[in-house]
């Protein structure tokens, strides 16, 4: 059901934008788009959508936050099941016509679009999270260290774990998502020998839901807990939601990620079983362009953020984590091991 009501929303929001465009008078071509950029900024949404307690969500926060400080009516569009990379591209022209600016595609789907739009609207700043594939003078690659937020969540993990074994959950087999694999199992290795670390991808291709189907995570964590997984670990956004509520209702550790799962309403009563969050600032980053756009200053190209620019942390936020001296000494060496370069953490 929460998907039809999406496309419902995705249908009416398109609607609308495309109203304004006309209301406007507007036929705006590279010349004439964007100079309504006082209107604000505007999201395209990744697969999960809004409410996913997760990537998305950290990237409205984002946006939220620009509207307040500037007063924008800053706007965002939900996906749609099954969509194109043409419909992704007629979805980014509308934003950008309408006069909106910063335009985001929120996930790395997003880079063909981002590409192809970004060429028509020279005057406009694009920007697109997850993805450092678009060279233009007018895009911004935010782009994240996951890999180091996941290493630590690696050492928790293994200073957690009481049967040895930890589980990763990855929503998709593609290179991103690997980067959280790869630091996760690293981590857990360099703090404790023996532990056993069962992985797991969802799906092939995000069109198969792995980004967006709380029931597919919640059955592949009910097997790795089944197999003695005690800390399970997930990055899947809105699928992993089903991750953190098997790991409540088999009394062991979720560690949730991108955004401070603990703190997520809809998370509430689970929160009890979510150790930390392994997080990247998306919603720093959705800022940050909005406000370099409102400052007249775009920011353009790789914008990579890391532990040491404070883009990538742990959340804190359990008290059962936050005052667990073992793993907080374990941490506090990581932390520093990375930041100075000691420890290199793998991205595959």
């Amino acid at each position: 059901m929460r998907r039809v009501s999406r496309i419902a929303v995705a249908g009416v929001a398109t609607a609308a934008l495309a109203a304004t465009v006309s209301a406007c008078g507007s036929s705006s071509t590279s010349s004439s788009a964007g100079k309504g950029k006082d209107l604000g900024l505007a999201l395209a949404y990744d697969v999960g959508g809004k409410g996913d307690q997760s990537f998305n969500d950290a990237a409205t926060s984002g946006m939220d936050k620009a509207d307040q400080q500037y007063g924008y009516k800053s706007t965002a569009v939900e996906p749609q099941d099954g969509e194109s990379d043409a419909d992704k591209a007629q979805r980014l022209e509308t934003l950008a016509k309408a006069g909106y600016n910063p335009v985001i595609g929120v996930g790395y789907s997003y880079a063909p679009a981002v590409k192809e739009v970004a060429a028509k609207f020279p005057k406009v700043t694009f920007g697109i999270i997850d993805d450092n594939t678009i060279k233009a003078d007018n895009v911004a690659d935010l782009v994240f260290h996951e890999e180091q937020a996941s290493y630590l969540a690696g050492v928790a993990a293994a200073k957690a774990t009481k049967t040895n074994t930890v589980g990763f959950i990855g929503g998709v087999d593609v290179p991103l998502i690997h980067k959280f694999e790869a630091g996760f199992e690293q981590g857990v290795a360099d703090t404790k020998k023996g532990v056993k670390v069962k992985s797991q991808y969802l799906t092939e291709t995000a069109a198969e839901g792995g980004f967006s189907s709380p029931d597919k995570g919640k059955t592949a964590a009910d097997g790795q807990i089944d197999g003695g997984a005690d800390v399970v670990y997930a990055a899947a956004g809105l699928s992993g939601q089903g991750v953190i509520q098997s790991a409540a209702a088999h009394k062991v550790w979720a560690i949730g990620v991108d955004s401070d799962q603990y703190k997520q309403d809809a998370l509430a009563k689970y929160k009890d079983h979510i150790l930390t969050s392994a997080m990247k600032d998306v919603a720093g980053a959705v800022y940050n362009l909005a406000k370099s756009v409102h400052d007249g200053k775009p920011e353009t190209g790789e914008i990579r953020a890391s532990l040491a620019t404070g883009g990538v942390s742990l959340a804190d936020s359990n008290p059962a984590f936050k005052t667990n001296a073992d793993i907080q000494a374990a941490l506090k060496k990581a932390e520093a091991g990375i930041k100075d370069g000691s420890i290199v953490v793998k991205t595959s």
